[in-house]
């Protein structure tokens, strides 16, 4: 049976490979909680984290744009009352709050068949219902990484959109390489999820990850 590491975990591991990530936080408290967000500086996101949490949104295990000391230390104190004991141990993270008004999707998977493969797609609250996801195994080239994306329905969103750039192609092909690098690298990783890749000035950046060890 595989295991999956946290989201701090999983989002160190992505980078180390190149893949552009957020920079988070750890905290034990919502005392420490506070302090990591005035580090930050804006407003930020909190999340529960732990290796035993791997859907904090269904859980409602996420507290967004947190603007002012007391919003963050209401927000961690809760979320650390949220904690169920199958959770095994917790803490916090604090992120800055990335907005963007686009996402993708990323990541990488062993299929029984045919081994490792690297998937694109397009990402948000929609991305199960759309199914707009390109898949190519790995190893990747560079023409593969263009490729996939030019496999997605919704070529239109990874244009102009109202007011903001096209999606840096080029930024998201370098994305898609580190993954399968990390799939090279990491024989003991059987998937990894990176989603969502928000688009800040259309360059991709990781603000979520999750990663299954076999």
């Amino acid at each position: 049976m595989g295991s999956t590491l946290s989201e701090r975990a999983s989002l160190e591991l992505v980078a180390r490979y190149g893949v552009p990530t957020v920079s988070v936080r750890r905290a034990t408290t919502p005392d420490e909680a506070v302090t990591a967000a005035a580090e930050l500086g804006g407003p930020v996101v909190v999340k529960l984290h732990g290796d035993g949490i791997a859907h904090k949104t269904e859980r409602g295990l996420v507290r967004l744009d947190l603007a002012s000391p007391d919003a963050v230390r209401d927000a961690a104190t809760s979320l650390l009352a949220a904690a169920r004991p199958d959770d095994g141990a917790v803490d916090l993270v604090v992120a800055p709050m990335v907005v963007g008004s686009r996402e993708l999707i990323a990541g990488m998977l062993t299929d029984a068949q045919f081994g490792r493969c690297v998937m694109i797609g397009i990402g948000g609250i929609l991305t199960e219902a759309q199914g707009d996801v390109a898949f190519r195994l790995a190893p990747l080239t560079e023409f593969d990484a263009v490729d996939m994306l030019d496999e997605l329905r919704d070529q239109a969103l990874l244009g102009p959109v109202r007011g903001e750039p096209a999606v840096d192609r080029d930024a998201v092909g370098t994305i898609l390489l580190a993954l399968a690098r990390l799939a090279a690298a990491e024989p003991d990783v059987r998937s990894v999820d990176v989603n969502p890749l928000v688009i800040v000035d259309g360059r991709p950046i990781a603000v979520d990850a999750l990663v299954e060890r076999v």
